[in-house]
C-alpha cells in the first residue's frame, strides 16, 4: 500500500452487508423525514404503515407487545365462545400469536432483526404476559357461556 493512497481495507462480507443496511435504514429514516414534511408520525400510525421508520428501538418492541396483547383477547374471546379446550387450544395461541407477529415484523415491517437481537427475541419479546392475558379471558368466556 502506498502513502496517500485511499483505497479501502478490505471487509468481510458480513461487515458489508451489515455497513449497507445501516446505510439504507439511515436513508430511509431520512426519507421518511422528507415526505412526512418533517412532522414526526405516531407510533400506531407506524405500526400499521409497511416499512415504517422506527428511531428508536423500544418504541418498535413497545408496539410488538401490544399487538400481542390485542391478539391475545381476540383469541381469548374466540376460545371462550367457541368451546375450544385443553391442548390443542393453547398450541394453537402460540402457533397463531408467534406466526403473526413474525409475518408482521419480517414481512410487513421489513426491519433488521439482528437490530433488534434477532428473530427469536422479537418473537419472545411479550409472549408470556399475552399468554397469561390470553388464559385469563378464555377462562372468562368459556366460563360464563358454557356453565350453568
Amino acid at each position: 500500500m502506498q502513502l496517500g493512497s485511499t483505497a479501502e481495507p478490505k471487509r468481510s462480507p458480513q461487515s458489508r452487508r451489515k455497513q449497507q443496511r445501516m446505510t439504507s435504514n439511515t436513508k430511509r429514516k431520512e426519507e421518511s423525514h422528507l415526505l412526512n414534511g418533517g412532522v414526526k408520525q405516531s407510533t400506531w400510525s407506524k405500526a400499521f404503515n409497511s416499512n415504517a421508520v422506527w428511531e428508536e428501538k423500544d418504541e418498535f418492541l413497545d408496539v410488538i407487545y401490544w399487538l400481542r396483547q390485542i391478539i391475545a383477547v381476540i383469541l381469548g374471546v374466540i376460545w371462550g365462545v367457541a368451546p375450544l379446550k385443553g391442548f390443542l387450544g393453547i398450541a394453537i395461541f402460540c402457533i397463531i400469536n408467534a406466526g403473526v407477529l413474525y409475518v408482521y415484523f419480517s414481512s410487513f415491517q421489513q426491519i433488521d432483526e439482528e437490530e433488534y437481537g434477532g428473530t427469536w427475541e422479537l418473537t419472545k419479546e411479550g409472549f408470556m404476559t399475552s399468554f397469561a392475558l390470553f388464559l385469563v379471558v378464555w377462562i372468562i368466556f368459556y366460563t360464563a357461556l358454557h356453565f350453568d
